[in-house]
């Protein structure tokens, strides 16, 4: 008893030792502690060593000398972390000091510190996947009712579309609007990850229609008048067929990597089943972050390609361009630098002839950068990568569904939905995940259909 009073009196020393460093100094604190009190790497190659000898002494030897290299392998400060997330607070203060970890490894200069520093987050990051399994999260839904503090927080830590004043975060929680959070018993009153729902009569093509919000050029669209969010009014069912999963936000940096928000999604789908028995659609209406910026990289390729008389893939196709260059009276050869100002500066934005002839091209650039740009195999935007991976359908792509200048310079106003067909959900996670197949639907192919017709 009195060894177990002197660990957890050291490990809470350790803990207000680490937390009373300024943040700025903290980089040289954690590259000691993962280099010098990590894998001692002498005693892995002489049990390892041993492993071969004992392969010629029959296998319980080999067992038996195997979990001995197991044990050597395991650093030596995942023990003290281990006892850390006994204590009051030890998750939290976990959590907290892999993001300090996330935030300074890319400024690490050594490689050897920059290797050593990845093996210790990875250490806290596979304790917290194993402390935020889904049988230790809670389901709690927000109203404006909840405490404050929490839903105070909401609005902190939405990052998808911010809140912008009391009666916008009023509107999210009221009425045909689901906010649902995970928290978890070792953070009371800290959500760990925050999806927000509209409940409408079809799946929502613009995020105006749900959140109310002015375009980049002040015009409020119409809204669905079956979702208007109010929290007074009254919700009848008829009008409600649809669950539209618009933002979803993990708020804790330092449980990056850990799954939570696609068992959030889930849990989500079958609390929403059981309030709303004629819901039958369920899908999200996703930004396109990286779009613009992918594009713009690629037209700068083309014609650095260009002036060096290189060939390269067209970006756009031979009737875009006579299109471009008969409507904008110039010549062919400056087609391309044309769309690129247009893009960057957002002139097409103010003048609707020229979105109704860009919209073909960056529509179809667009669908191309979901379904075909990867990496490593797997889909290249990282919203796509986590709805594919939770089994949903890229279903739909949408033409001005997010005109502020956020959703402007992200995806040139576009956004895309990926629906959730709950008796293939499982099926399809597994070919993405396994084979890297994304499954999509005849209208979303029909986009890229003329690059194929060229």
């Amino acid at each position: 008893m009195l060894t177990l009073i002197v660990s957890k009196s050291k490990c809470r020393r350790f803990c207000d030792h680490y937390t009373s460093i300024a943040p700025e100094d903290r980089l040289r604190f954690l590259t000691t502690l993962s280099k010098q009190y990590g894998v001692n790497q002498e005693a892995v190659v002489q049990v390892a060593r041993s492993v071969v000898s004992a392969q010629e002494k029959g296998e319980t030897l080999l067992l038996m000398t195997e979990e001995r290299l197991r044990h050597t392998l395991i650093p030596q400060y995942q023990q003290l972390f281990s006892k850390i997330g006994r204590l009051e607070g030890g998750v939290k203060f976990l959590v907290d000091m892999r993001a300090d970890i996330l935030t300074h490894l890319p400024g690490v200069q050594s490689e050897e510190y920059k290797a050593h520093m990845r093996i210790l987050q990875q250490t806290i990051r596979d304790l917290l996947a194993l402390w935020f399994s889904v049988g230790f999260l809670h389901l709690q839904r927000i109203t404006w009712q909840s405490p404050c503090d929490m839903v105070q927080k909401i609005s902190q830590y939405e990052a998808v579309h911010p809140i912008r004043d009391m009666t916008d975060l009023k509107r999210r929680v009221g009425s045909y609007r689901r906010c649902f959070v995970f928290t978890h018993g070792s953070m009371p009153g800290e959500p760990v990850v925050v999806l927000h729902t509209a409940l409408t009569g079809s799946i929502s093509s613009s995020i105006h229609s749900i959140l109310k919000t002015p375009t980049f050029s002040g015009r409020r669209p119409e809204t669905d008048s079956s979702s208007d969010g109010d929290v007074e009014e009254k919700e009848e069912l008829s009008k409600i067929s649809a669950a539209i999963f618009y933002s979803i936000t993990s708020t804790q940096k330092g449980l990056q990597g850990v799954d939570l928000g696609n068992y959030l999604i889930k849990t989500v789908v079958k609390e929403l089943q059981n309030e709303f028995s004629g819901i039958t659609q369920f899908s999200s209406l996703s930004p396109i972050p990286g779009f613009k910026t992918w594009l713009i990289i690629e037209i700068n390729k083309a014609l650095n390609l260009k002036d060096i008389g290189e060939h390269s893939e067209e970006l756009l196709l031979l009737s875009e361009i006579e299109e471009l260059k008969n409507f904008l009276g110039i010549s062919e050869e400056s087609v391309l630098k044309t769309v690129k100002d247009l893009i960057q500066t957002h002139a097409w934005i103010q003048n609707e002839q020229i979105c109704d002839v860009i919209k073909k091209p960056l529509m179809r650039l667009c669908a191309r950068y979901l379904h075909r740009e990867k990496r490593r195999g797997f889909a290249l935007n990282p919203v796509a990568n986590f709805h594919l991976g939770n089994g949903a359908v890229l279903w739909r792509l949408n033409w001005k569904a997010d005109m502020s200048i956020r959703g402007i310079n992200q995806s040139c106003g576009m956004m895309v939905n990926y629906r959730y067909y709950l008796e293939s959900t499982e099926e399809n996670s597994r070919k993405y995940l396994e084979n890297q197949v994304i499954q999509t639907t005849p209208d979303f192919l029909s986009i890229l259909a003329v690059e194929h017709a060229v």
